[in-house]
C-alpha cells in the first residue's frame, strides 16, 4: 500500500482549504447549516443538563441525602412496621468521623398518624429529625413562611409542608395535635406548635409531610433511636466510593447502604426520558448536516468535473481525488465544530445571566428559572457531532469524484 508523504498531505489540506474558499457562498451557506444544528444541539442539551443537575442536587438537599443507611428489609417492608428496623440511638455519630468527605449524619424517625386543628383532621407522614443536623441536607427546603425547627428552643415544634398546612388550615403560631399509633400498638398524641411552613419541589412531599425535632417524635412513637441515618457528602460523585468504604466498615446482615439514585424514582424517569429526546435531538441534527454537506459537495464535484478530469490526465490518482474531497469535508466539519461550541458557549451563558422563566412542571408546585448547563462532555459530542457527521456526509461526493472516467469529465459541457 502506497504511503501518502506529509508534503502531501500538506499539499492537499491548502488545496481543499483554496476550494472551499473558491465557493464561498455555497461553504457559508453549508457551515451556517451546521454551525446551527450544533448551537441548537448545545442549547437544548445544556438546559436538560441543567434540569438533571438541579433537579438531583434539590433531590439530595431536601429529601434523601446522598447515602441512607437503614436496616435490612426497611425499604421492602418497613412500611407496614417500621419499628422492627430501629437503629440504635448514637450510634450514627461515630460515622462522620470515618470519612472526610462526609459533612454530617443526620438520623431520621419515620412515623405517621392524624393531624388535628380544631375540628380539622387529616392523615400525614412524619420524620422525625435533629433539626442541627439535618440543617445542611435540606437547604433546598425553602420555608415560606414562619422558622425552621432550629428556631425551636424546646423541642416541641412543628413545621409541614406547603399542602398539608393548606389542607389543615393552620399557620405558623397554631398549635396541633399529633395522634398516632405507638410501636406497642397503644395510641398516643402530643401537642405541637407550628413554627414553620415549607416548601420542596416535590408536590406530592410538600402534600402530605411534616417534620418534627426526633426527640417529639420518639415521644410520640414511644421508641428510642431512629429508622434512617442520612449521609450528606461534600461531593455527589464521591457518594459511590463513600458507599463502599461505609459498606466495609459496617455489618452487612446488621445495615444495608442505600444510595440516592436507588431512592430518587421520579429522577431516573426523569432522566431516563429527557436523555431519549437528546438523541432524537442528536439524530435529526445528524441527518440535516448530512444532507446539507452532502449536497455542497455533489455540487462541487458537479461544477469541478473537468478540472477532476484535467488532474487525472496529468497523473493525479484517483485516491488523491478522494483523499481531496475527504479533507474539504473535513475541513468544513472542523470549522463548524469550532464555531459551534464557541458559539453554544456564549450564547448559553448569556441564556443563563437572564435567566429562563419555566412553569411548573407536572409534580411539583413552582416554577423556576432555568438556565443552560454545557459541560466538557457535551461540548465534546457537539463537535464530534459536527465533525464526525460532516466527514461521514463527503464520503459519497469524494468517491463519485474518484470513480470518474477521465475521457468523459474532460468532454463534459464541451
Amino acid at each position: 500500500m502506497q504511503r501518502v508523504s506529509l508534503e502531501t498531505l500538506a499539499a492537499d489540506l491548502r488545496l481543499a482549504a483554496r476550494n472551499l474558499t473558491r465557493q464561498l457562498r455555497r461553504t457559508l451557506l453549508a457551515l451556517l447549516t451546521l454551525v446551527g444544528g450544533i448551537v441548537a444541539y448545545l442549547i437544548a442539551g445544556g438546559f436538560i443538563e441543567w434540569i438533571f443537575h438541579d433537579m438531583r442536587e434539590s433531590t439530595i438537599h431536601a429529601q434523601l441525602g446522598h447515602i441512607q443507611i437503614v436496616r435490612p428489609g426497611f425499604l421492602r417492608e418497613g412500611g407496614a412496621d417500621p419499628y422492627r428496623y430501629m437503629l440504635p440511638a448514637g450510634e450514627e455519630n461515630k460515622l462522620a468521623a470515618t470519612d472526610p468527605r462526609i459533612v454530617t449524619v443526620a438520623p431520621r424517625l419515620a412515623f405517621s398518624g392524624l393531624a388535628s386543628l380544631g375540628d380539622s383532621t387529616i392523615s400525614f407522614v412524619g420524620e422525625g429529625i435533629d433539626p442541627e443536623r439535618e440543617a445542611p441536607i435540606s437547604r433546598a427546603m425553602t420555608i415560606v413562611e414562619g422558622k425552621d425547627l432550629q428556631a425551636c428552643p424546646d423541642g416541641r415544634c412543628a413545621i409541614l409542608g406547603e399542602g398539608l398546612a393548606g389542607n389543615l388550615g393552620v399557620r405558623p403560631g397554631q398549635s396541633v395535635v399529633l395522634l398516632g399509633t405507638t410501636a406497642t400498638g397503644s395510641l398516643n398524641a402530643v401537642e405541637l406548635l407550628v413554627t414553620g411552613i415549607f416548601a420542596t419541589k416535590t408536590q406530592a412531599y410538600d402534600d402530605t409531610v411534616l417534620r418534627v425535632p426526633i426527640g417529639a417524635a420518639r415521644e410520640l412513637m414511644r421508641v428510642e433511636g431512629s429508622t434512617t441515618w442520612v449521609v450528606l457528602l461534600s461531593d455527589t460523585p464521591d457518594t459511590a466510593d463513600v458507599a463502599a468504604g461505609l459498606a466495609a466498615r459496617l455489618p452487612g446482615d446488621e445495615y444495608e447502604i442505600v444510595l440516592w439514585s436507588e431512592l430518587a424514582d421520579f429522577y431516573n424517569k426523569t432522566v431516563e426520558l429527557f436523555s431519549r429526546q437528546v438523541g432524537v435531538v442528536r439524530l435529526l441534527i445528524a441527518l440535516i448536516v448530512v444532507l446539507s454537506i452532502t449536497n455542497t459537495l455533489s455540487m462541487a464535484v458537479i461544477e469541478r468535473t473537468n478540472e477532476i478530469g484535467t488532474s487525472m490526465a496529468i497523473g493525479v490518482p484517483r485516491r488523491g481525488i478522494l483523499r481531496l474531497f475527504l479533507w474539504e469535508g473535513a475541513l468544513l466539519g472542523l470549522a463548524g465544530g469550532v464555531l459551534g461550541v464557541a458559539l453554544g458557549f456564549v450564547l448559553g451563558e448569556a441564556i443563563s445571566a437572564i435567566g429562563i422563566p419555566m412553569p411548573p412542571p407536572p409534580g411539583m408546585a413552582r416554577g423556576y428559572i432555568g438556565q443552560i448547563a454545557i459541560p466538557p462532555s457535551l461540548a465534546l459530542d457537539g463537535f464530534l457531532l459536527a465533525f464526525v457527521t460532516t466527514l461521514a456526509a463527503s464520503v459519497f461526493p469524494a468517491w463519485k469524484a474518484s470513480r470518474m472516467n477521465i475521457v468523459d469529465a474532460l468532454r463534459h459541457q464541451r
